[in-house]
């Protein structure tokens, strides 16, 4: 009976043999990962459930024009930004962040173009100094590079066995002349053309007319002469050294005249219509900062770089202090046709990208709204605005990138900062069921 009884129980489908795999449920090994999965799925419920009521929320009160009116915004000037939003500053904020305001407005407006030039030599005013005859150097009186000089200075003495020659037949000639001063009226015509010619090689040759009458004064041929600088400035480049043999044509020098030099910078192909000779030009240089050097544009290149779509223009400044050097980076402000009634805005009001020019508009119930704009012509304070505003238009004057800054926040929040159940601190864990051990 006993056995009986027990395999009774064994075959109960609600008596021991439930008990037994209840029992051994509680001891099994794989009960722990199980509560592990779950408690990990109850979490990410927590998460999940917000953000699909918040995005419920959103789509049910989303004005269904909304969109139309987004993709449309890129095609017209007026409207605002896909990645701007207006956005709502109180007169405490302002302050804070620096915001000013200021009026469109209709004004005479004088066109200034800005562009980075560079100091160089002004060309009429470089000369070299290239012997026309053979010889050796027998001293060298200008002997190192940026030595300044003035017109006549000795620059070196040349020993050439022509110029002997030369000296020679001019002595010569001049001999020749006086003994038929009492002659026919052919000898002494002869004998002056003689004496004529022989002046004129050595004059060819840049002998001065004061080392020639020396010659003839004296009777004596002087084994090296000197050549003197033509002009005065600084030696810029120097090619030769003391004793060296030179040939006809040989660059010894480079000297410039700096008293007057000229800036030379790119001008845009849209810049062309008021870049013309004679337009006031101011140089501005970071050496010399906070002073201001006046000329004006003395040429326009005739060609245009296709690569950069710029021509060059030449702007000539006088230097009687020797302040600017060939070298030197200069910013030009060009002055063109200007004193045309303009809409304008300051330019500080304009956030440009690159790709877009944008302002804040204030509206009348005080929200700062981003409007697309076209820029036109530019003074030193002022910028045209072509399309987007009109006269009368207050819009934001300083400080414009941090209120972009601002509107592109919200923008990034999707317009739904304040809006119920935007909460997203993930939900305190009270589970408070036993963990297994």
């Amino acid at each position: 009976m006993t056995t009986q009884t027990n395999m009774t129980d064994m075959r109960d489908p609600d008596g021991s043999a439930r008990e037994s795999r209840s029992a051994d449920a509680e001891t099994s090994p794989f009960d722990a990962p199980r509560g592990r999965m779950r408690r990990a799925w109850r979490r990410a419920l927590y998460v999940v459930l917000p953000l699909a009521a918040v995005a419920t929320v959103y789509f049910a009160t989303r004005d269904p024009d909304e969109g139309a009116a987004d993709g449309a915004a890129g095609h017209n000037h007026g409207a605002a930004p896909d990645s701007a939003r207006a956005v709502m500053l109180s007169s405490e904020e302002a302050q804070r962040i620096g915001v000013t305001y200021a009026v469109a407005a209709v004004t005479p407006l004088t066109r200034e173009i800005r562009t980075v030039g560079q100091v160089t030599f002004d060309e009429t005013r470089v000369r070299t100094i290239a012997p026309k005859i053979d010889g050796w150097v027998e001293r060298l009186h200008v002997d190192f590079t940026g030595q300044l000089v003035t017109a006549g200075t000795p620059l070196l003495v040349l020993y050439s066995p022509m110029l002997v020659t030369a000296q020679e037949e001019l002595l010569l000639a001049k001999k020749l002349s006086a003994d038929v001063a009492e002659g026919s009226d052919d000898a002494r015509r002869s004998a002056q053309e003689l004496l004529t010619s022989a002046r004129r090689r050595l004059a060819y040759w840049d002998i001065p007319a004061s080392d020639i009458a020396r010659i003839e004064r004296t009777g004596e041929v002087e084994r090296a002469l000197p050549l003197y600088a033509p002009i005065g400035g600084f030696v810029v480049e120097k090619n030769v050294l003391q004793g060296q043999r030179i040939m006809a044509g040989e660059a010894l020098y480079k000297i410039a005249d700096l008293s007057t030099v000229w800036v030379e910078g790119e001008v845009f192909e849209q810049d062309l219509s008021s870049v013309r000779l004679g337009v006031r030009a101011v140089a501005e240089l970071e050496a010399l900062a906070g002073e201001r050097f006046l000329g004006r544009i003395t040429y326009v290149y005739p060609t245009l770089d296709p690569e950069t779509r710029t021509v060059r223009v030449r702007v000539e400044l006088a230097n009687s202090r020797l302040r600017l050097k060939p070298g030197m980076y200069a910013t030009l402000r060009l002055t063109g046709d200007g004193n045309a009634p303009a809409l304008s805005v300051p330019r500080t009001a304009v956030l440009s990208t690159g790709e877009r020019h944008l302002v804040f508009l204030k509206r009348p119930d005080g929200m700062l709204e981003p409007r697309l704009v076209v820029i036109g012509m530019a003074s030193g304070d002022r910028i045209e605005i072509l399309r987007g505003l009109a006269a009368g238009d207050t819009v934001v004057a300083s400080a414009t990138f941090l209120v972009d800054a601002e509107s592109n926040l919200g923008t990034a929040l999707g317009g739904m900062g304040n809006m119920p159940g935007m909460d997203m601190t993930a939900p305190v864990n009270r589970d408070t069921s036993p963990r297994p051990k």
